[in-house]
């Protein structure tokens, strides 16, 4: 093994040409870890905003990401999960685990769960913090099951196209919004029914849903809480859009919750389960080296998410 690496590192906070490529020690595992060789590592927006602001993980110096997918190379003392050789994939804790820019990275040991043979390191490293997010917000607070009626905003990005699948293995009904160039492909994840955004008002038109999962943000949290029956439950992936939600949603008879993802073995679990049996597909829009992360974060969305490869 080499004794040195490269990272995609930051000295200051500001656009993508902030990012570059620094020469770093290779690190050593210590107790309960992991040293991952990394294959793939998802970008997800959360990566711009703090290499923007640092706001979630401090000051300059850092190296950022999350999702990592790749091949054991050294385990710690008392790590009896894994061995060199093995491949895995999962989410470093998130906010203050970030390093996965680079070409090693150290893990805590049950942060990561066996890669599925049937799904290459590009698709696995799309999964774990938009999956992550898609499994507790729908799952785990929501606690959608068979029969639910669940409304996904936002269903073709990285979190919506996820939990368009998440919900269908788990039995509910799924009415997904999205732009009119993805309506296609939304219902080609399997939504029950597909709304373009642009030619209807959904919070204006759909009703009595039991669950609502919201990813845009804007008034929409607020306006989304027309859509549920009393009791059902609006979940957002920017809690900070929830100040204006929640008198309102207690008003109604209704929960209102907002969401940190958080890194975890058991829904990591779930999600490998769900991808070997072909139950939950991420769509990868584009792949960057990299040595291009700045490019991959100021690409233009797409459907699903963006990975970088590391040779």
């Amino acid at each position: 093994m080499n004794a040195t690496m490269i990272t995609i590192s930051q000295d200051e906070v500001g656009g993508p040409e902030v990012l570059k490529p620094v020469t770093a020690p290779v690190p050593q595992p210590g107790l309960g870890e992991i040293l991952i060789r990394v294959h793939a590592a998802g970008v997800n927006p959360v990566d711009t905003y703090n290499r923007e602001s640092g706001v979630l993980v401090g000051a300059p110096p850092f190296v950022l990401g999350w999702d990592v997918s790749g091949t054991v190379e050294a385990v710690g003392a008392g790590v009896t999960l894994y061995e060199a050789g093995d491949e895995v994939f999962g989410m470093l804790p998130f906010p203050h685990g970030h390093g996965a820019y680079a070409q090693y990275v150290l893990a805590p040991t049950r942060a990561f769960v066996p890669k599925p043979e049937n799904v290459g390191h590009v698709e696995a490293a799309a999964l774990p913090l938009a999956g992550l997010t898609a499994w507790q917000a729908l799952v785990e607070t929501a606690r959608i099951g068979k029969d639910s009626s669940v409304l996904i905003n936002g269903a073709a990005g990285g979190v919506g196209h996820l939990a368009v699948q998440i919900a269908k293995a788990r039995g509910a009904h799924v009415v997904a919004v999205a732009s009119p160039r993805n309506v296609d492909f939304v219902g080609s994840l399997g939504a029950d029914e597909v709304i373009d955004y642009t030619t209807t008002d959904f919070p204006q038109t759909v009703r009595d849903l039991d669950v609502v999962l919201e990813t845009v943000g804007g008034d929409y949290p607020v306006r989304a809480l027309d859509c549920l029956r009393p009791g059902g439950v609006l979940v957002t992936t920017l809690p900070h859009t929830l100040a204006d939600v929640l008198p309102e949603a207690a008003r109604r008879g209704l929960r209102a919750a907002g969401l940190f993802v958080e890194a975890d073995r058991i829904g990591m679990s779930a999600l490998a389960e769900l991808a070997a049996t072909g139950r939950l597909v991420p769509t990868v829009s584009a792949t960057y080296p990299l040595e291009q992360a700045g490019a991959a974060q100021t690409a233009k969305p797409g459907r699903g998410k963006t990975v970088l490869t590391v040779a």
